[in-house]
């Protein structure tokens, strides 16, 4: 990243990766379209590698230029034209549902989605379709936090407070995120807080480059995030460093939370999570005697089958210490995918209608419905949330039988993939719409080419609750649709024409309306002040009203305004090391790569740096399986196996491997992750499972 870079013209827009969505300008030269600096509040001018790329996929010559189908299963793809495609698509729904009932085809979203086409998705499962089923991928990333906050607070808002906040701090504990390699531009808010003497807390099994400009580092066992936030809040009580008048004053439930702590001491912690008992009492201390403190989390704790609990101990911490609505204060999630705070937010889940409201809750059913023109009655109850989903389509008795995917790559992204694959080519009808020839898109029925993030209009919401728009800065290639286009073409051969538009200035403003008085409000946030005044915070019902960008600073959004401890006991992870897979495995992103790839592994520079998966193991682990450096390892599952490149380092637990999630083929770390399930927030536990490594054969370099 380089702050310091000219500030030139072009047009004004924003990038189209990480939830941070740093401002830039995209210009065209004469070799092509290109990405200048711009000074926007969240990245003050800075990009990360990704950003500073971006525009090559504009440019790009791989680009689908036309739809493709398939003439029968086992087909080859095909050209097709739009009329042929989509009344493909509409012919095999119709056939579906009249076999099977109307949740018999679902919808699968992504968190890449502007916040008009995430609406418009939910409105046209429920409307055009008629299906319960539709939920995205988000549910495999900001799910349980998304959920703990919900029980905590009564709102879900990623950071509720602007990422200026975090400049203020005196102490910061990160749980299981590292912002250094997956938002780099946010680093120069944790450097302001560190040049003013803040103390940075990590915990995280690796030594990330995140936790090496840490004060502490906290490299726990995989799966044991509950037990350390339940040792850090028993220090906390212990050395009388809670805020009592704020527990008394402004939560519930505390005397239970107190209890259950009380067993969680330092060298009970230390012995469940290998965390120095030393260290647990020091981070305590370092968070409870700041004037200003925040805790933060990314991934690590949530992606777990304890995920809501281990997002909820941690809260519990936060309140006790008093910090949620102060200033330079709080908890937060660092949200991950572009838009995966308004994608949550607006109806692509299975629980949930525009505005954050519930689809179950009957008042919201009506306020709902009224905008759409429809009865409520006609719209469905919640369906099945992302995994359950995936795990009922295709074969024999199958509940979902035709699939719809719109920005996501679910062969990459989605626990254990090899089954997942199986399961998608047996069902009747896969569609996938992708502005490239995805894995996934690979496989399916029928392939629609749609925009990419500059060539359309729409807004998203940032990881702090900010909405900006990202503007169109060019056409989309002749041939091309954008997911609105597509949403309304297929809705008008649904017989629910009426009820689609593929514009997206006219969805944005339908859009509003059926956010307002809802808790996620965005009724006073028109695209032109939008882009005038860089971006609104939300709930910002109309627009005479200047947004919110910290919330909880009265009262939290219960009914009683009082934020709501959680008493959580440690449970250990779904799959423990046993003698035949005796390491843990887990998961996450590199610098130079985004998600599943589909984008980045696209970009030359990007491919480059990154060019294929890994597993990262220490040293004496690696001595012990008889690895060194380079060499090619078998990593292998109850689930299946993978083979990488061995990558040796000393800042990682002997008993964990980290394999880096970007890559298909041979080299597919979700062929080893576990599809068990977070009983609340229904994420799978992509952070931890039982693995073994055995030396492997010379790498192919294959690709599914």
């Amino acid at each position: 990243m380089d702050s310091n870079i000219a500030i030139t013209t072009g047009t004004a827009t924003h990038c189209p990766y990480c939830a941070l969505q740093c401002g830039m300008n995209v210009v065209e030269t004469e070799a092509g379209w290109g990405i200048e600096a711009r000074d926007f509040p969240t990245n003050r001018g800075g990009l990360c590698r990704k950003g500073w790329t971006a525009a090559t996929l504009l440019n790009s010559s791989d680009r689908l230029l036309g739809p493709l189908l398939r003439d029968g299963k086992g087909a080859p793809l095909r050209p097709a034209s739009w009329d042929e495609a989509l009344d493909r698509v509409a012919a095999g729904v119709r056939a579906i549902q009249g076999a099977a009932g109307p949740d018999a085809v679902a919808v699968f979203g992504g968190g890449g989605l502007t916040n008009e086409k995430a609406y418009a998705l939910g409105k046209f499962a429920r409307v055009a379709l008629g299906t319960a089923n539709i939920d995205y991928n988000g549910r495999f990333c900001m799910a349980s936090s998304a959920a703990a906050g919900l029980r905590a607070f009564g709102i879900d808002r990623g950071l509720p407070f602007p990422i200026a906040d975090i400049a203020g701090a005196d102490c910061i504990l990160i749980s299981g995120g590292n912002p250094a390699e997956t938002m780099p531009p946010i680093m120069q808010y944790f450097d302001e807080a560190r040049a003013r003497g803040a103390q940075i807390i990590v915990s995280d099994p690796r030594r990330t480059a995140t936790a090496r400009a840490a004060t502490l580092h906290l490299p726990l066992t995989p799966g044991t995030d509950a037990a350390l936030a339940n040792g850090l809040l028993h220090v906390a009580v212990v050395r009388r460093l809670i805020d009592t008048d704020y527990i008394e004053a402004r939560t519930a439930g505390w005397d239970r939370v107190r209890r259950v702590v009380a067993s969680y001491w330092p060298d009970r912690v230390e012995r469940i999570t290998g965390v120095p008992a030393r260290d647990v009492e020091r981070a305590a201390v370092l968070l409870g005697e700041a004037a200003r403190a925040l805790v933060l989390s990314g991934r690590g704790p949530e992606q777990q089958s304890r995920g809501v609990d281990n997002s909820l101990a941690f809260i519990n911490l936060a309140l006790a210490l008093g910090l949620p609505g102060r200033p330079g204060s709080g908890w937060g999630c660092m949200t991950g995918q572009g838009n995966g705070q308004g994608g949550r937010e607006h109806g692509q889940k299975a629980d949930q209608l525009p505005g954050y409201r519930q689809l179950a809750n009957p008042v919201h059913r009506a306020e709902v419905a009224q905008v759409w023109g429809v009865s409520p009655d006609t719209l469905p109850q919640p369906g099945l949330s992302a995994c359950e989903m995936l795990a009922q389509a295709g074969g024999a008795g199958a509940k979902v039988r035709g699939l719809l995917v719109f920005a996501c790559n679910l062969l990459v992204s989605a626990p254990d993939a090899a089954a997942l694959r199986k399961r998608l080519d047996a069902v009747d009808l896969l569609v996938v719409a992708d502005p490239f020839l995805s894995e996934t898109a690979a496989i399916a029925d029928v392939v629609l080419p749609v925009a990419q993030w500059a060539e359309e209009s729409g807004t998203m919401t940032n990881l702090e609750g900010r909405v900006l728009l990202r503007r169109q800065v060019k056409p989309p290639p002749p041939g091309v649709w954008t997911d609105l286009q597509v949403i309304a073409g297929l809705a008008a051969r649904l017989g629910a024409e009426a009820h689609f538009s593929g514009d997206p200035a006219t969805t944005g403003a339908e859009f509003r309306r059926a956010t307002a008085g809802g808790p996620a409000d965005y009724a006073g946030m028109a695209w032109d002040r939008v882009q005038e005044e860089a971006g609104l915070f939300w709930p910002c019902p109309d627009a005479a009203h200047p947004g919110t960008p910290r919330l909880f600073a009265d009262r939290f959004a219960h009914p009683d305004g009082l934020a709501r401890f959680h008493p959580v006991e440690y449970r250990g992870s779904a799959e423990q090391p046993c003698a035949e897979f005796p390491l843990v495995l887990t998961t996450g992103r590199v610098m130079g790569q985004y998600q599943t790839g589909t984008q980045t592994r696209r970009v030359p520079e990007l491919a480059a740096a990154e060019p294929a998966a890994f597993a990262e193991i220490h040293p004496d682990t690696a001595r012990q399986h008889g690895l060194r450096a380079g060499d090619a390892v078998q990593l292998t599952t109850r689930r299946g196996t993978a083979r990488m490149a061995v990558r040796l380092t000393r800042d990682i637990r002997r008993d964990t491997v980290f394999v880096p999630f970007h890559w298909s083929g041979e080299g597919n770390a979700n062929h080893l992750t576990i599809a068990a399930l977070d009983p609340v927030s229904r994420i799978p536990e992509y952070k931890a499972c039982a693995v073994r490594l055995d030396r492997a054969p010379a790498l192919t370099g294959e690709t599914e």
